[in-house]
């Protein structure tokens, strides 16, 4: 039987998890869902990817409630992926944060973005018509930017491409937690649509050397114990070089997209056909690597129909 395009038959809710990792630091987690980092200062509070729709926010901001009453001043976003940022304005924040790189493909391919997520995830919009438009930084900073709430260092980088080439990861040094966005996943595919896949092993060697004893993922779990960060380190890194191996060695051998699609399916599907979002993400991902592998250095655009052209081609 075909299978039903991406998510659309993904509408079983989630259970949502809230957890302390610090003073300072919470991350709210639902099953594989989209992740949502939270950072309390002395004075105010950042939240780190902002759901989906402003009404999905509201559920984060009931959270924040059971643990302190701070004005939300920042939403800082980690890339510019649709499901991560349109639930911005729900926050009513000061500021929204950005890398140069992430307002770069906001203003290519914002819209496009936006129309394509929709049509992948529709249980991760609730409320979609909530959406007032695009999520626009406020603040845009290149490779570092270092915030103090109050005595709390915040640390903001980029430290490569990984997910996307605007990957941005929020550091707390004196508490040692780290929230990574999409480019680490625990038990969680990564989804590799828009990503650089030659530079990613290196990015997550340099998200290794900060040392963080616990770390808020994209998707997955929060991770408590440096096992726990080490595991999610491993994991991401076992898939992203697994299948851009494989894309490489059947494109190598001339083999058309679907021929190493089904290839690496096959390859894949042991080790990781368990993990979150496997089949959703694997068509998107070899689609990408293929790309990559046969020099499209840059991720094309995806639009709506892009993503149900691609859908058929390998699943029809």
């Amino acid at each position: 039987m075909e299978k039903k395009f991406a998510s659309q038959a993904d509408l079983d809710e989630k259970k949502v998890s809230f957890d302390k990792l610090s003073e300072h630091a919470y991350a709210y987690t639902a099953e594989g869902d989209p992740n949502t980092g939270v950072v309390i200062g002395d004075e105010s509070v950042m939240v780190i990817d902002a759901q989906a729709t402003p009404i999905m926010a509201q559920d984060v901001i009931r959270h924040i409630r059971t643990v302190t009453d701070k004005p939300i001043h920042y939403v800082t976003l980690t890339h510019y992926h649709a499901v991560r940022v349109l639930g911005a304005s729900g926050y009513r924040p000061q500021h929204v944060i950005a890398s140069r790189d992430t307002l770069d493909l906001i203003v290519e391919r914002g819209e496009a973005d936006m129309k394509s997520e929709i049509e992948r995830f529709p249980r991760l919009f609730r409320a979609v018509e909530s959406v007032p438009g695009l999520t626009w930084p406020t603040i845009v900073f290149e490779r570092r930017l270092t915030l103090w709430m109050g005595k709390l260092q915040v640390e903001i980088m980029q430290l490569g491409r990984g997910h996307t080439k605007g990957d941005t990861v929020v550091w707390l040094p004196q508490d040692k937690v780290l929230f990574s966005g999409d480019l680490v996943e625990y038990d969680a595919t990564p989804y590799t649509g828009d990503a650089y896949l030659a530079d990613w092993p290196a990015t997550l060697d340099a998200v290794a050397a900060l040392g963080a004893e616990k770390l808020v993922p994209g998707r997955g779990a929060a991770l408590r114990t440096p096992a726990d960060v080490k595991a999610g380190l491993e994991g991401t890194r076992a898939f992203v070089t697994a299948m851009y191996e494989s894309v490489k060695s059947g494109a190598r051998a001339g083999r058309d997209l679907k021929t190493v699609y089904r290839e690496t399916y096959e390859k894949l599907k042991p080790q990781f056909g368990h993990w979150v979002i496997f089949d959703h993400c694997l068509p998107f991902d070899v689609t990408r690597a293929y790309d990559e592998a046969t020099g499209h250095v840059d991720p094309r655009i995806w639009t709506a129909q892009r993503d149900k052209a691609m859908w058929e081609a390998l699943e029809g």
